[in-house]
């Protein structure tokens, strides 16, 4: 299939985004720190989930698409969660919590994508799925039960099935350059709306993690600020993807190669805030600010460049790569037979010596 450049460009944008949110928590927490914290927080997780429902509307209960849900999916959760768990241990930032039953840290991500797009034949039936969704994830803030990050799976579902209700043309319209005004006055004030979060909620309501309970609030109170929460994301969400480009550039490649840095870049997050390389710095305001913000976009553009996504998904996606592998070498030698037979041919066909005297 053609790759859509604005697609590309979006999963490079978004996963970027999630890799300079991870890595501000490095810095300290000063009002400023804090303020673009949770204005990243306000619409990425959001507009990740929501162009995961749009890219998931293809799966189909058959035995292609749940090979493909396995491999590329489940098999990746079951190799990385470990990874991630122990590598933590051994730089003293150990996480509680059963192994898989409850996903630790990013890995939350692949456990409830799994659950979501087993679940996507049925959720795409129908456009009334995605009220029911909004109504799943504030009743679903009821529960306090972390067994496959269930919080998330029922709060952020809403997102996800707008995403698989939503046409290629209805994102492509957002890209309309009377739009983009609006986009960037809306993101302003999302800016300036985040500074006071505080005053009518709480950061952790930005997670989708916890239950009502955990978060010290009444169930009609939550309702309400969860309820503010998902229109200020879906805000946010349709102002980033409106400002996102269009055109291919040398960046759009690197937009299939979102898993390698998703998985990846959490083992140089947790081993620079083990290593405490900007605590010195955490008195200063921008400096600290300015250095984790190139850092980590540096980091994702590295782990998402040809030469290192090419090694790394062998870790990421191995049976793909082994079936990738295999198919390309079918072709090769499938070429190869057929420059040997267009040789033999032409060696038919090639008039004997003295043949033209007679």
């Amino acid at each position: 299939m053609r790759r859509d450049p604005w697609l590309d460009n979006v999963k490079l944008t978004l996963v970027t985004l999630v890799v300079i949110g991870h890595s501000l928590g490095l810095l300290g927490a000063s009002v400023l720190d804090l303020q673009i914290y949770d204005f990243i927080y306000f619409w990425h997780i959001p507009a990740f989930v929501l162009i995961s429902g749009h890219l998931s509307k293809g799966f189909e209960w058959d035995k292609r698409h749940f090979s493909s849900l396995f491999t590329t999916i489940a098999l990746p959760y079951l190799m990385f969660e470990p990874a991630l768990y122990y590598f933590r241990r051994q730089i003293d930032q150990p996480e509680d919590g059963p192994l898989w039953l409850e996903p630790h840290w990013a890995m939350w991500y692949l456990c409830v994508l799994f659950f979501w797009r087993l679940a996507t034949p049925l959720l795409k039936k129908h456009w009334v799925f995605v009220p029911i969704a909004v109504a799943v994830s504030l009743v679903g803030g009821m529960t306090d039960e972390l067994l496959f990050c269930l919080p998330r799976i029922l709060g952020l579902l809403p997102f996800f099935v707008l995403g698989l209700h939503l046409k290629r043309e209805h994102l492509q319209r957002l890209t309309a350059w009377w739009i983009k005004p609006f986009a960037i006055a809306a993101l302003v004030w999302i800016f300036n709306y985040s500074a006071n979060i505080d005053e009518w909620g709480r950061s952790a309501f930005l997670w989708y993690d916890q239950g009502y309970s955990a978060l010290g609030y009444s169930t009609g109170d939550a309702m309400e600020v969860r309820a503010r929460v998902m229109a200020i994301g879906l805000l946010g969400t349709a102002s980033v993807l409106a400002l996102i480009p269009r055109r291919a550039s040398v960046l759009s490649r690197m937009g299939s190669a979102t898993m390698v840095v998703y998985l990846f870049h959490g083992f140089f997050v947790r081993y620079a805030d083990y290593a405490g390389w900007l605590e010195r710095w955490h008195d200063r305001q921008w400096l600290p600010l300015v250095v984790v913000t190139l850092a980590a976009i540096f980091l994702s553009l590295l782990l998402a460049s040809p030469p290192v996504a090419k090694v790394l998904t062998w870790f990421v996606d191995p049976v793909g790569s082994v079936r990738r592998r295999l198919r390309l070498a079918r072709g090769t030698r499938s070429l190869a037979r057929q420059r040997e037979d267009d040789t033999r041919d032409r060696g038919r066909d090639r008039p004997r010596a003295g043949a033209g005297s007679r």
